[in-house]
This record gives structure tokens, sequence and C-alpha cells, in this order.
């Protein structure tokens, strides 16, 4: 590997198919960072075991983003694409990790504490511990550029904290600290269309707008999206749902297409209806390739394969040097 290049590590849960806050959240950066960096891209099998999926399911799931992962642009020759339990390496780290990981902290992460209140029936270790091993899927490759969405920036500073700890208690420095990467822009967060949160394969039926979604279902989706009454007097505040829609405009639209329908709002002759017609078509033109290629490969395991075996090999190249060295530092060193 080119010494000078920095590396960067980022994953996305196999959970279900990709939506578009996927790809602007973190996806576009990986097809950026390809050429720029050391790039390590997984699929986070192992994290969507917190919410106990059927088996069958869980890998038809981690399939299908690896596929979709493909389908957007990402090059198996200019980046490392791997499953997250194809890597052994990454489990041991995170048993290491646990030891320096603090309940109390863990206890009070955000995303946590949101879990356990949607969800009170599953308060799960893995979800308690979830911190600790994105940690070690960072730190396993050394990485110093990890592109996170906002909701991750807080799992990213727990990181930075495990860096610490071990750095000072081992006297070494072989960990680098992490940092978000977003090539200076400010981090996207990509609403969902039911006028509240952010896109999610976890929210409410029709939220997303799914990278596999056909012409007729991101029209449907879209003219559905939630709004609210029109403005009755010149430069009204914007509610959320309105300001959702005006969000996804910007991802996809022309920058004088957004800038219309903001006239148009601001002296209160919009018609929602219009718009929604109008990022519809934006959206159609978007992911239509991108869904195009999902059904090329998709059929194609033997491609499919040979692309994980493939990424496997690299990572477990990455991964075995940086746990030998934590192994040395820890006092494993045999008999």
């Amino acid at each position: 590997m080119n010494p000078q290049k920095q590396t960067v590590v980022s994953g996305i849960r196999a959970t279900g198919n990709l939506h578009i806050g996927n790809y602007f959240g973190a996806i576009n950066n990986f097809l950026a960072m390809q050429d720029l960096h050391h790039c390590f891209f997984f699929i986070a099998d192992y994290h969507a075991l917190t919410t106990h999926p059927d088996a069958k399911l869980l890998n038809q799931n981690s399939r299908q983003v690896l596929v979709e992962y493909l389908a957007c642009g990402l090059d198996p020759n200019r980046s490392t694409i791997y499953l997250q339990s194809d890597l052994p390496e990454t489990t041991e780290l995170y048993l290491l990790l646990n030891m320096l990981a603090m309940v109390g902290e863990l206890e009070r992460c955000t995303s946590f504490k949101e879990k356990i209140r949607k969800h009170p029936d599953n308060v799960n270790a893995g979800l308690l511990t979830y911190p600790v091993l994105m940690a070690a899927d960072i730190l396993i490759h050394k990485a110093t550029l990890i592109p996170v969405g906002k909701d991750q920036q807080q799992h990213l500073e727990m990181a930075r904290d495990f860096v610490v700890r071990f750095n000072n208690r081992y006297d070494t420095d072989l960990f680098p600290q992490p940092q978000a990467y977003n090539f200076g822009q400010q981090l996207i967060k990509v609403p969902g269309l039911d006028g509240m949160g952010k896109m999610g394969k976890s929210e409410a039926a029709g939220n997303a707008l799914l990278l596999t979604d056909d012409e007729p279902t991101i029209r449907k989706k879209i003219m559905k999206a939630t709004t609210d009454n029109a403005p009755t007097e010149p430069n009204q505040r914007m509610s959320v749902p309105i300001e959702n829609l005006f969000q996804l405009m910007n991802l996809v639209s022309k920058p004088e297409t957004s800038q219309h329908f903001l006239s148009q709002f601001q002296n209160c002759t919009i018609r929602y209806g219009d718009m929604k017609k109008q990022l519809a078509d934006d959206m159609v033109a978007f992911i239509k390739p991108i869904n195009q290629n999902i059904l090329s490969l998709q059929n194609d395991t033997q491609y499919i394969q040979k692309i994980a075996k493939m990424g496997q090999e690299k990572a477990k190249a990455s991964a075995q040097k940086t746990l030998e060295s934590v192994r040395h530092l820890m006092g494993f060193w045999g008999l």
C-alpha cells in the first residue's frame, strides 16, 4: 500500500435494501475516496444481529448490500469490499476493546438510549456494546478517515477515546486517531418521506426511497410524502415536512429547480403537487441507472462470490498485522 495515502473504513448494516439516505450519507463519499485513499468498505452483518434477523434473511440482505455496493460504482480492484463476518480478527479486537469500555459511558450513548426507548423488550448486550464493535471495525485496519453520518458521530468519538486509552495503557502509538471525513462538507442527514426523522430502513413503510425501487414505486412514495397547508405569508418559516422535501430536491435536482420552488414558497404561490411531481422526475432519473445495475448483477452468483472472497483475503492481510501487534502489546506472547 502507498504509505502516503490514508486509510478509510466504513460499512452499512445488512438489514435490507439500501436507500438514497445510504447513498448520499455514505456511498457517494465512498465513490470519491476510491482513488484517493486505501479504502475498506464492509457489509455489517454482525451489527445487524442486534435486531435478531432470520438467518436466511440476514444472508440475503448481506448479499444484496454487496450487489448494491457494486451497482453504485464501488470497484473491488480499487477498494477492499468484504463481509464483516468474514473477518474474525474484528471480533477478537472487539473482545479486547470491551475491556477498555466503561458500562456507564455505553449506557449514556444517545443511540443506545433511543433503541431501548423504542424497543424496551430487546435491550441486549450487543446494542450496549455496538460502539465497541464499530471501533473494532475501524481500528482493525488502523483507519484515520471515517465517512460517517450525523447519527454516528458520537460512536466515532467513543472510538477516539478507546484509541487514547489503549495507546496510554500499553505505552504505544499503534492506533492513530480516526476522524470524520466528508470532503470538508457538512455531514449529510437525509430526511425521510414521513415528515419526521431521517430516512431509514427500519422506519415506517414508505419512508425510504430504495435503490431497488422502480419508477412507479418512486412516484407513488413521493406523491404520498407528508406536506402541510401552503404558506399564507411571504417568507413564512417552513415546517419540517416541507423542509425535508426541499432537502431531497437539493440532492437530486438542478440548483435552479430548487430555487424555482423556493421562490414560489416565499411568495406563497407554491403548489406542493407540482413540486412533488418534479422531485419524482428527478429522483427517477437518479435512481434508475443504479436500479438497472442491480438487476444485471444480482443473479450473477459466481461473480458475487468471487468479489466476496477477494475482499476477504485483502481485508485479512491488513487485519492480521494489526491483531498481532495488539496481542503482543497486551501480553499474549504464548508460553
